[in-house]
């Protein structure tokens, strides 16, 4: 299976395709879009006004993964459905524990 990371020294760059006012915060899987690219789906409870949902996925990821949230940034896609986020650290360790969330 095709993973939604890419591996850098310091960090990895996760995509993610976020689901806002969706009923609970969750992390459902990976899913592959039509242009065979996957992507983590998440679900938070946040509306997407001034931000909430960008801020709910962050402290999602951040709680999920055992990590402060400042280690959790938004790349890119701000406005978008489809979002990459920068998590800084050991990418092993990362990696590791994103294997073990999207497995349960």
């Amino acid at each position: 299976m095709n993973r939604p990371w890419a591996v850098f020294t310091d960090h990895i760059a996760l995509t993610v395709r976020l689901t806002p006012n969706g009923g609970r915060d969750a992390i459902d899987g990976v899913e592959t879009d039509g242009d065979g690219k996957p992507h983590l789906k998440v679900k938070v409870t946040a509306v997407p006004e001034k931000g909430k949902a960008n801020k709910a996925l962050v402290a999602l990821m951040a709680k999920s993964l055992s990590v402060p949230k400042s280690l959790v940034s938004l790349a890119s896609g701000e406005t978008s459905r489809k979002k990459i986020l920068r998590i800084d650290g050991d990418p092993e360790d990362l990696i590791r524990k994103l294997k073990d969330l999207i497995e349960c």
